[in-house]
């Protein structure tokens, strides 16, 4: 029996797209995809998940790999990156109903240390009945780890979280560690007929 439900942040309750600052601060399609390869999809954006790099501090690594002229647009679009991050359609609602219908509700994040600037612009975080933030516990999903953290650190049983995530890897991780899991697919009003 599902008691407890568990959401991803980006894509799930959040709207994430790099290509909303990438198209504000770039003046060619080339000098989006330099700096969508070398910071979206760099070595320091996954050092910043992991808590290893501040956000701030993934410039310095990834600047060495974009031509000099693009430093500061670099600088700006590292800055600023989270101007995309706005809530999702149908994401409040769900978790107004899921709480009304006596879910305890939880935030499972792959997110930077900027997660505890942008997130609350967007959400009340008392909300919750608690949020995990992978910069803040040094793993990352699908690691089994994380979803450890969370269920020992609010008490939860496995078999009664419902775990919803955009990513099939990560749903695959929850349900590794005994979580019911559902892929994101921005179907909300399919997965309110689940509880």
């Amino acid at each position: 029996m599902i008691k407890n439900i568990v959401l991803d942040m980006g894509k799930v309750l959040l709207n994430y797209d790099p290509y909303v600052i990438l198209n504000k601060v770039c003046d060619t399609d080339e000098e989006k995809a330099i700096i969508d390869r070398e910071l979206f999809n760099g070595k320091e954006w996954i050092m910043g998940d992991y808590g290893e790099l501040k956000n701030a501090e993934r410039f310095d690594g990834v600047s060495k790999r974009v031509p000099e002229y693009l430093h500061d647009k670099l600088r700006k679009v590292v800055d600023n990156w989270d101007i995309c991050m706005s809530p999702v359609d149908g994401a409040k609602e769900f978790c107004k109903l899921a709480k009304e219908k006596g879910y305890k509700v939880y935030v499972l994040s792959n997110a930077c240390n900027k997660f505890h600037e942008y997130f609350p612009k967007n959400y009340d975080v008392d909300f919750f009945d608690g949020i995990v933030v992978s910069s803040d516990v040094h793993t990352i999903k699908p690691e089994p780890e994380i979803y450890k953290y969370l269920l020992n650190k609010y008490e939860l049983v496995p078999e009664e979280c419902l775990f919803i995530d955009d990513r099939e890897e990560n749903v695959n991780g929850a349900k590794a560690v005994g979580m019911q899991g559902v892929i994101f697919a921005n179907n909300y009003d399919e997965i309110a007929k689940m509880i």
